[in-house]
Order: C-alpha cells, then sequence, then structure tokens
C-alpha cells in the first residue's frame, strides 16, 4: 500500500447572482461560513456537470451554466494530509430559478442552510476574493480571474 504524502481536490462551484442577492450555502459539518454551492468533481466528470449535479442533488434545481469567473487554489493540511483544493467558478444564468428550491434534494442533509445574501449583510462568505468582489459589484466578468493564497 502507498501512503498518500499530499493530495489535490478539484471542485466545481456555482455563482448565482439575483437583483445584486448571491446564493450562499452553509454546509452542515461547518456552519460557521457561507460558501458557494457545489461540490467535488467525480472521476471522469467535466467542471459543468458537477455543477448541474450538485445544485440538483442539493437544491433541487436544473442550472443553466454560463461563463467560468474564477479559478481558486489554496492549501491546507486535512487529516495530516498537505491538501491543494483547486476550485472553478461558474456563472449561472437562470438565477430566478433558485429562488424556490426543488422538491427533489436528495443531499440536501449536507446543508444547514441555504441563504441570499445583499451587499453589507454580514455574513463571512469563503473564499474572501468572492465576498469582496461581491461587495465591489465585480463578480461577473468576461475574464476568468485567479484566486491563489
Amino acid at each position: 500500500m502507498v501512503a498518500i504524502t499530499s493530495q489535490f481536490i478539484v471542485r466545481a462551484r456555482a455563482i448565482i447572482l439575483d437583483a445584486g442577492e448571491l446564493l450562499v450555502v452553509r454546509h452542515a459539518h461547518n456552519p460557521s461560513y457561507a460558501a458557494l454551492p457545489g461540490g467535488h468533481i467525480d472521476f471522469g466528470e467535466s467542471p459543468r456537470a458537477c455543477i448541474e449535479r450538485e445544485l440538483y442533488e442539493e437544491l433541487g434545481v436544473h442550472p443553466t451554466i454560463g461563463r467560468l469567473l474564477y479559478v481558486n487554489t489554496f492549501t491546507l493540511e486535512q487529516a495530516g494530509i498537505p491538501t491543494q483544493p483547486v476550485e472553478f467558478f461558474f456563472e449561472v444564468t437562470n438565477t430566478v430559478d433558485f429562488r424556490t428550491l426543488g422538491a427533489s434534494r436528495s443531499h440536501a442533509h449536507e446543508l444547514a442552510a441555504v441563504e441570499w445574501v445583499a451587499v453589507g449583510d454580514p455574513v463571512t462568505i469563503l473564499p474572501a476574493r468572492i465576498a469582496a468582489d461581491h461587495a465591489a459589484g465585480l463578480l461577473l466578468s468576461d475574464e476568468p480571474r485567479f484566486i491563489i493564497n
């Protein structure tokens, strides 16, 4: 058996922005901060397919995927193993559909809350760059941006 000395985790997340409000989720395992909905990309799965699957599983809504807006990477230690998540953030364009969650939410138990956050709301959103760009009205762009921590 080979010991794991480091690992990559690849995720896809959705930026759902409607009337200036950003849709965020709080995960059941740590609801102290808000994140953008999405999750781990399965082996052989594309980032877009991942978002489609994850949003339907968690929120019960089929998304219309738009532009790639951000790529985020950072390092941490997870269970004693150096880990580098890589996250792709895509725009979702059918934002109003997410104002009402669907009935088919097979993975709703993974979430402690689903919230719409307006600029100025006292919510900690990670990654911090997403929160800062939301506050500045800069989330949507024609060029992907890179966040490296």
